[in-house]
Order: C-alpha cells, then structure tokens, then sequence
C-alpha cells in the first residue's frame, strides 16, 4: 500500500522529517519526507497496509513534533522503488 500524505501546520524546523523517518523505518516503511515552501510536508510511505494507517494515525496524532493543523492523504496501491526512508 502507499501513502501520500500532505501534512500542513507548523511542521518544518522542528524534527518533523526526522520523526517521521524514524516512525516510518520502525514500522518497516519505505518512502520519504519532504519540505515545501509553502510550509507543508509531503510524506510518500509503501509496505503492509496494517504499518500504513498505523504511520497514518500517527501523523494525526499529538505524538509528532511541532503542529499539524490538517493532514490531507490519499492510498493506493504501491509502485515500488524506494529502498529506505529519506529526508529530502
């Protein structure tokens, strides 16, 4: 499974990236995080549907840092090509 979600809020300049790498990679996702300009994170995780919501309920939760104001995602089926978790 694959999920794309765009996480807005105040998330950049606070180890938001970081945490989520390392939630993604203890749930043993592949993908990445990403800053915008506009301020928002676009997070890219694939694996096991179960460790996808889990990644997604996480980025909704209090346990992340910084403030998420609002997380718009959508899943699908994955397309591979990732081979670890990045920051970019």
């Amino acid at each position: 499974m694959r999920l794309t979600a765009w996480v807005h809020g105040d998330v950049q300049g606070v180890g938001f990236r970081w945490a989520t790498r390392v939630r993604a990679l203890e749930l043993g996702l592949v993908g990445y995080a990403r800053n915008y300009a506009d301020g928002r994170v676009l997070v890219t995780a694939e694996g096991p549907g179960e460790a996808v919501e889990s990644l997604r309920a996480w980025l909704r939760s209090a346990g992340t840092p910084g403030t998420v104001t609002t997380v718009v995602d959508s899943l699908s089926e994955a397309r591979g090509g990732y081979s670890g978790f990045d920051r970019r």
